[in-house]
């Protein structure tokens, strides 16, 4: 069904995400207090009609883009660039060309699958992308084939620094989403963002100051419906001495800046603030 689905054209796959966004909304309610309450979280000076019109926003956007993985499994190379246009591939590629390997990192803001699709396509070196195993085994299986087909190459998020030191002399991107709750340890940085106290995962950074990585984050914009533009902004240099913690501060700032410009974009139905911050020992 997925499949056949894929071959169908843009615009038929989009009017079934707006049936889906009416479903969502109005009949199965996906979500709703949970996107509602964090929208409340973040916004408590915008009246309830604001909140609900971003609240719509995204759930339209969110079915664009189930929609729009579906369609990936049927998409070329020149497809996927002809909607994702990356602005400045040069920052990261002039390290990779002097033969540095370098850290990407992003949030799930507009497209994230389609943004790795199109960075593995356009960067012209090798993309290690840190992924969490699904539990259902045929959703993981579905999953993998779309991250990989254009050549990504998915490793488990807690095998990527193992996996980069057995396979150093390869020039390549290691790339990873970092803008959820880290539940699963308890190595984790506090921080304020989006007015809430939270917590962000410190792999990234750990990983860039072990192995001297320079690291970048990449925002994802979205132009009109089904086209993107990515731009790269630089974090760290590899070089620069920093106190612990400050590349995920500078990611924090960065992502909470992208989200307010644009918040029907970010996935608000994922319950970011979970974790609640404790009185003591916290960074």
């Amino acid at each position: 069904m997925i499949k056949f689905l894929s071959r169908l054209p843009m615009w038929a796959l989009y009017a079934f995400s707006t049936f889906l966004y009416f479903l969502a909304y109005y009949v199965v309610r996906h979500r709703h207090q949970v996107i509602s309450d964090q929208l409340a979280k973040v916004f408590p000076a915008m009246s309830a009609a604001e909140r609900a019109a971003i609240h719509k926003r995204f759930l339209k956007n969110f079915c664009d883009v189930l929609v729009e993985v579906i369609k990936s499994l049927a998409m070329n190379a020149s497809d996927m660039t002809a909607h994702v246009r990356i602005l400045n591939m040069s920052l990261a590629r002039d390290y990779l060309d002097a033969g540095k390997s370098v850290m990407l990192v992003t949030s799930h803001l507009c497209n994230w699958e389609w943004l790795l699709q199109g960075v593995v396509l356009q960067l012209g070196y090798p993309l290690d992308a840190a992924y969490k195993p699904l539990h259902d085994q045929w959703a993981e299986r579905l999953m993998l084939g779309v991250r990989s087909r254009f050549g990504a190459r998915l490793i488990p998020a807690k095998e990527l620094l193992a996996d980069f030191l057995r396979r150093r002399g390869v020039v390549r991107a290691l790339a990873m989403n970092a803008d959820q709750a880290p539940v699963s340890t308890d190595k984790r940085y506090w921080t304020r963002f989006l007015g809430q106290d939270t917590a962000f995962y410190i792999g990234a950074e750990q990983i860039a100051r072990a192995t001297r990585l320079p690291i970048m984050y990449l925002v994802m914009r979205r132009v009109r419906r089904g086209y993107y533009e990515v731009e790269l902004q630089q974090l760290w240099d590899g070089r620069e001495i920093l106190e612990p913690n400050a590349i995920t501060e500078r990611y924090a700032r960065a992502c909470e800046f992208d989200v307010l410009k644009s918040p029907a974009d970010w996935l608000w139905s994922y319950r970011r603030w979970r974790l609640q911050k404790p009185l003591y020992g916290a960074d």
